[in-house]
Parts: C-alpha cells; sequence; structure tokens
C-alpha cells in the first residue's frame, strides 16, 4: 500500500494541548488520545497535497491512510509478546527502522518517517510542531492492479515475469548481509517457534480437529529431527542471511521496477533465513491462492542463480515449518480482546494446516 515524504504545512485541528507540566515531552505526547489521530488523519484537509479521499485500512498493528497517491502508515500503541509500541520512542525508533529495512527492496516507495504534532495553538500538524505525539512511515502508493496476488487472481503472471521477480530476489540475497550465526542459535529459533505453535495451535478452544493438529505437529518435530544435520550445514556454510521475513505476494508490486515492500522490521531473529526458505513461504502463500508454479518456478530460479540450493527434503521441511507457523499466527487473532474478522481465522488455519500436513508427509 505504499506514498510520497513531502515537506508539510500546517493542517488544524483542534486537541486539547499537552501541557508538559513536569512531565517529559514524551509522556506528554501520550495525552492526545490515539482515536483523535484516528479522526485527524482520516480528513483530506489534514493532508497539505489536498487529497480527494482518505481510505482507511486496519492491519493487527497498524492503521494505513491512503491519500490518494500518497500513503501514511500510523503505529497502534499495543504491546504484545513479540513487540512492543506502547511508548512514543518505540514507535519513533520502528518507523525508522521500517524505512531503512524496506529501502533494500524498495527504494523509490518509502520515502522517510514523519512526525504528527501538536503545535503552539493547539492543534495537531502534518510535520514538526511544538511537540510531536506520534510518527508515522510516509510511503509512495503502488498500483493494487500489479500486486502479485491480484495478478494470480487474474491469472495474469507469466514464466518471464516471475524471471523478472527471480534476479530482484537473487540479486537481494547476493548483497544483503550474512550475520554471524551458530548453527545452535539458528535451530534454537526453529524450536522456540515449534514450541510456540504447538502451545497454540493445540489449544483446547479452537474447532479445528485437535487429534489431527496433534499428528500434523509430531511428523513435523520428527521431520526436524532428520532434516537437523542439513541445517547445521546450511549455516555453516554461510548459506543464511537477513532477507526481508513476510515475502507474501500482496508484498509484491510486478512494476517497472519491481517493488517488495512491508518486511518485517520488529524482529531481526525472524529476518536472518535461508533464502530458499524465504521462498518457501512465498510459494506456501501462491499455493493457497491456487498458483503452486510460482515457489517450484522462483525455487528453480535460485538454484540457478546461487550456490548451494539445499535438498528437496530440506524445502519441504520450510514449507511446512511455515505453514505451522501461518496456522498459528492466524488462530492468535481470536486471542486479542475484540477480533477483527472472527470468523476468518479458523478456516484460514485448517487450510494451512493441510499444506503442513501435505509437506511433511
Amino acid at each position: 500500500m505504499p506514498a510520497d515524504r513531502q515537506d508539510v504545512g500546517h493542517a488544524p485541528a483542534a486537541v486539547g494541548r499537552p501541557d508538559c507540566g513536569g512531565a517529559t515531552c514524551a509522556e506528554a505526547s501520550e495525552k492526545v488520545p490515539f482515536d483523535e489521530k484516528l479522526r485527524f488523519l482520516a480528513r483530506p484537509e489534514s493532508y497539505p497535497h489536498a487529497p480527494r479521499s482518505v481510505q482507511i485500512r486496519e492491519t493487527h498493528m497498524s492503521v494505513v491512510f491512503l491519500a490518494d497517491d500518497r500513503v501514511y502508515k500510523l503505529k497502534k500503541p499495543v504491546s504484545f509478546p513479540f513487540l512492543d509500541f506502547s511508548t512514543l520512542a518505540a514507535r519513533e525508533r520502528n518507523c525508522l527502522e521500517e524505512v531503512r529495512l524496506n529501502r533494500r527492496l524498495a527504494p523509490q516507495v518509502y520515502r522517510g518517517a514523519m512526525p504528527l504534532s501538536v503545535t503552539a495553538e493547539g492543534a495537531l500538524v502534518l510535520g514538526r510542531g511544538v511537540t510531536v505525539v506520534d510518527w508515522l512511515v510516509a510511503m509512495r502508493r503502488l498500483p493494487d492492479w500489479l500486486m502479485l496476488d491480484r495478478l494470480l487472481a487474474r491469472g495474469h503472471v507469466s514464466p518471464h515475469q516471475l524471471d523478472r521477480l527471480g534476479a530482484v530476489l537473487a540479486r537481494f540475497y547476493h548483497r544483503t548481509g550474512h550475520p554471524r550465526l551458530t548453527a545452535h542459535d539458528h535451530l534454537a529459533r526453529i524450536v522456540r517457534q515449534q514450541a510456540e505453535n504447538r502451545a497454540v495451535l493445540t489449544a483446547g478452544r479452537w474447532r479445528i480437529d485437535h487429534g489431527r493438529i496433534a499428528s500434523i505437529l509430531d511428523r513435523f518435530e520428527r521431520r526436524l529431527d532428520a532434516v537437523r544435520p542439513l541445517l547445521e550445514r546450511r549455516v555453516s556454510s554461510g548459506c543464511i542471511v537477513e532477507g526481508h521475513g513476510d515475502l507474501r505476494p500482496e508484498h509484491i508490486c510486478m512494476s517497472e521496477p519491481i517493488a517488495i515492500f512491508d518486511c518485517l522490521e520488529f524482529d531481526r531473529d525472524l529476518r536472518l533465513l535461508d533464502p530458499f526458505e524465504e521462498i518457501a513461504y512465498l510459494g506456501l502463500e501462491c499455493t493457497l491462492l491456487g498458483h503452486a508454479e510460482v515457489g517450484a518456478h522462483l525455487g528453480a530460479y535460485l538454484a540457478r542463480s546461487l550456490s548451494d540450493p539445499p535438498p528437496r527434503e530440506l524445502t519441504r521441511f520450510y514449507t511446512a515449518f511455515r505453514a505451522l507457523l501461518r496456522a498459528r499466527l492466524a488462530l492468535a487473532h481470536l486471542l486479542d480482546p475484540v477480533p477483527r474478522d472472527p470468523e476468518r481465522w479458523e478456516p484460514l488455519a485448517e487450510s494451512y494446516l493441510a499444506l503442513a500436513a501435505a509437506a511433511v508427509g
């Protein structure tokens, strides 16, 4: 959904002016209610480029404002076991990190972090005022109709287009950082994620067949024991990179140049992976859309482009691992106090579990 960072003028909206008093400005900034920020950003007149309309899309951790050809992402002041956006400083750090990381694969899209401030008169403004009360990621909007998931839905993705995408990813994996990582640490990450998968997926509240879930989890863990030497060799051979971390078809715009955006910015450990794990993940998501050929094509392209491709046994393991992770994340939405789209998550988890079962055999 990425928009342009521009110089911003004053677009005031009446709010109570924070009074720092004996508190820090960071503490004072939290006195502007989140709902007030949302109402301000929902109004076209709040933006200096005067968009015709503002569309709002909500994700688990952000609210996104589509203002004609620009996009602004506001982080929710939330705290989960895997991240904490509850303070102004944390949201600023995350916005800056999101821009830095996403410029690796979408430099023409991510324009910078933009402050949301209060003026001396007590009005909200996009840009610098007296007190910064929040931060947004400013982006250029990409054409929805060129997103890979939309193209797949219309059957408009050719082998040539997949080769273009494969070339972009191969260049990225060649030049991105190779972290210092031990085989022990890498395997510990997988074991830790699998423990979380098991804890959520076997919780008694789901209507999913618990016997089937337990069987899939047990088979996966036996597969993990079998591929452990292969995983260790991938680490010792320097195959692990700092990748995108959340490579899904809705995060790929097949424009010219191709833009790959919305990487997983809040946890570096989850970005440290084998490139073929990342491609297995993208292939999994495309299979869910009815296009298993995408993962196969890109996997073959990268096998030709990168040295030391893994054996098929390991790519199947990567597919199963990501499918279980996605099933867990789908059900985790239902653990929220007020889940969004509650009817969606159990059927989606079932679909991922079916793909995990197929991958582990």
